[in-house]
């Protein structure tokens, strides 16, 4: 299932081989967000040529929209959206923190009002397994509590012994022909919670393991610490994945940490909001600065908007308010991440990849016009 190819010798980074029912993904990875059966923006032919190998899903917001029974008649998620390669679908858990006004923890699972509608729904152990079951996702997430960073030790405590518990229901289950469950370790940034959540968890004999309760609002500092006080107790020969993460320095950061999967918002996110990823740092292309600048977004892409337009070009789209400019800046962050992750890849094969994160780390400017990382998209 995971076959872990190579270790590189000063760092914690690994690349390994990840076989799914719908393909094999090559780690370290990156995975587009398609919270609503389509990543925003970029269709799944664009999807494959920029190299993405895996996409994820959600859970909740597809029970909501267009609802089980939809996905269901129409063969399960790869047919319904078409994308017919590996897909991971989030369990739920995080939407017991991001949607807190309207939801309700219990013992066995939470109680929803849609943010659509306000019907009620419950979501517990059992019934996200059941509709990742139906969707037919290649990897499904456990059901957890994802508490916010700010949560009091007594929070946590609790959150980490639900998480545990509710694991454990998931890990009964039935589930789909050759899908895979992942598990999902919490704890905040306190050691003691996240060794003992990982070693219950691991325990429980999962496909691979998460680190939960990352980019809820934590500083930098703080998203490092929860990812090295739970890295130790995952096991070597299982993939690890850092959920909702993150910015390219920090997604090269916590490679040389030992993550293997990643998963984040940020290149379409930032893209509708004017901003391209470069491998120097984030630009705001709507800015006067690039209103006669005819070069690419970034020298060197092999991305369709840098092979096809300029700066000044994208920028009178995005000003003007054409849908095609806030495209191709999707297809080019896009294409970024993805050929960061081949990079770092291929640099851990080669036994460089300590030099090679120490140049992109030094060459990237972090940008304060960050949008929150974590959530739907």
């Amino acid at each position: 299932m995971f076959e872990l190819l190579k270790t590189d010798s000063h760092t914690k980074a690994r690349c390994g081989r990840l076989k799914t029912a719908h393909g094999v993904v090559e780690t370290p990875v990156f995975m587009p967000v398609g919270t609503q059966a389509t990543v925003k923006a970029v269709d799944p032919r664009e999807l494959r040529e920029l190299g993405a190998q895996i996409i994820l899903g959600n859970t909740y917001h597809l029970c909501i929209r267009p609802g089980i029974e939809v996905i269901r008649a129409a063969g399960g998620l790869h047919a319904f959206m078409n994308w017919h390669g590996p897909i991971l679908t989030d369990s739920g858990g995080y939407q017991v923190f991001s949607l807190a006004k309207i939801r309700k923890v219990r013992p066995h699972g939470v109680e929803f009002q849609s943010h659509v509608d306000g019907a009620r729904l419950f979501l517990g152990p059992k019934e996200a397994m059941q509709i990742q079951r139906e969707l037919g996702s290649d990897i499904a997430m456990a059901f957890d509590e994802c508490p916010p960073h700010t949560a009091t030790q007594r929070q946590f405590r609790a959150a980490v012994e639900r998480t545990i518990h509710w694991a454990r229901e998931c890990r009964e289950q039935p589930h789909a022909n050759g899908q895979l469950v992942f598990g999902i370790v919490q704890g905040g940034t306190d050691a003691q919670l996240r060794r003992h959540c990982a070693e219950a968890v691991v325990a429980l004999g999962f496909d691979g393991y998460a680190i939960g309760g990352v980019s809820v609002g934590e500083p930098e500092p703080e998203m490092m610490k929860a990812i090295e006080l739970t890295e130790p107790y995952l096991p070597i020969d299982k993939p690890r994945y850092a959920m909702g993460l993150g910015t390219p320095a920090q997604i090269i950061e916590m490679i040389a940490r030992g993550i293997d999967m990643f998963d984040c918002v940020l290149p379409t996110r930032v893209a509708r909001n004017g901003g391209a990823f470069t491998r120097k740092g984030l630009l705001s292309i709507k800015t006067a600065a690039f209103k006669t600048d005819f070069s690419p977004i970034e020298e060197g892409c092999d991305c369709f908007a840098c092979r096809h337009f300029t700066r000044a070009y994208l920028r009178h789209l995005l000003n003007v308010g054409e849908i095609l400019g806030l495209r191709m800046l999707s297809v080019h962050n896009t294409r970024m991440f993805m050929r960061l992750l081949a990079d770092a890849r291929a640099a851990i094969a080669a036994g460089n990849f300590d030099e090679f994160r120490r140049q992109f780390v030094a060459n990237y400017k972090p940008s304060r016009r960050i949008l929150a990382a974590r959530g739907p998209d």
